[in-house]
């Protein structure tokens, strides 16, 4: 955290002011991967009986491979999910706190 924020502090306000910007947009463009985790079941509905065909033709024990990608799929999308956004939560707070000190320390000048 504190290469983070000192990382920030190197950085003029305006520059600043940009990458805030950019975070904000980045945590808030990472809501498309549960859009994405919530169209899957939809699109294998669409083809529940072609799937359902394939994955238990004659006794086959594909659908228990097929079901562990799927959950592995589903469970590494949404760490991701939240991984990233509690990410840049942490880097917008951080931006902001430096913003708000430096415009208190040139309110007081």
């Amino acid at each position: 955290m504190e290469e983070i924020q000192n990382f920030y502090s190197s950085i003029d306000s305006d520059t600043l002011k940009k990458v805030y910007y950019c975070m904000i947009k980045e945590k808030n463009g990472s809501g498309i991967i549960p859009i994405i985790i919530s169209s899957g079941p939809w699109l294998f509905l669409l083809f529940s009986n072609q799937l359902q065909d394939f994955l238990f033709k004659d006794g086959s024990l594909l659908w228990v491979a097929f079901s562990i990608i799927y959950i592995s799929i589903l469970s590494i999308s949404v760490f991701l999910h939240f991984h990233e956004r509690s990410w840049s939560f942490v880097h917008i707070e951080i931006i902001q706190e430096i913003l708000h000190d430096r415009k208190g320390i040139r309110e007081k000048a």
